[in-house]
């Protein structure tokens, strides 16, 4: 089975409550269906690996794409979209490399979006509406911003897709915008 937007949705919050780790997967989400129609693909799949690539994220950080699995086993969830969620963390917590398209932007796009968010909370609107491709990439070469954001692993997300990065952060920038009210980074009326 693979779970369309509601299932996946309940499933996130089943095993996520705080609203940071929430607007994450929406973020995500959003740039993972942005990407979809990009590269003509399906923009629900790609939209539910996305919203549920760390469901096991905030009660099992240390077993972070291993106890996924398992849990979406549970839910009768397809070995094929398991397979795409487990690849975004090769390197770091799984041995999953990414192959598909989807599996190589989602690899890419998880930390770049929390980068690009972080980018957003220090600007004056609090908004990813006015935030220039000029701004992230002054953020992403400064190393104590937003350190937590694994910058080699963008790179090597842009190196395996094949595409600049300067592409790759415009676009994602682009995708959060279409969110940016529901992650809570749209511009304050």
């Amino acid at each position: 089975m693979i779970p369309n937007r509601e299932e996946a949705l309940a499933l996130l919050k089943t095993y996520t409550h705080t609203e940071e780790l929430i607007n994450h997967a929406l973020s995500v989400e959003g740039v993972m269906r942005h990407f979809a129609r990009l590269y003509g693909q399906d923009e629900e799949l790609w939209g539910a690996v996305g919203l549920l690539h760390d469901l096991d994220y905030e009660q099992w950080p240390d077993e972070h794409c291993q106890k996924c699995v398992e849990l979406m086993h549970g839910a009768g969830i397809d070995e094929s979209f398991i397979r795409a969620v487990v690849s975004h963390g090769y390197g770091l917590v799984s041995d999953t490399a990414p192959e598909s398209d989807l599996e190589k932007v989602l690899y890419t796009i998880d930390e770049l979006t929390g980068l690009i968010t972080a980018c957003a909370l220090v600007r004056p609107s609090h908004s990813v509406m006015d935030l220039e491709l000029k701004s992230l990439k002054k953020k992403f070469k400064s190393k104590a911003f937003a350190a937590g954001c694994d910058r080699k692993v963008i790179l090597r997300g842009c190196e395996m897709l094949g595409k600049e990065p300067d592409w790759v952060m415009a676009e994602a920038i682009a995708g959060m915008r279409e969110i940016a009210d529901t992650i809570g980074l749209g511009m304050a009326q």
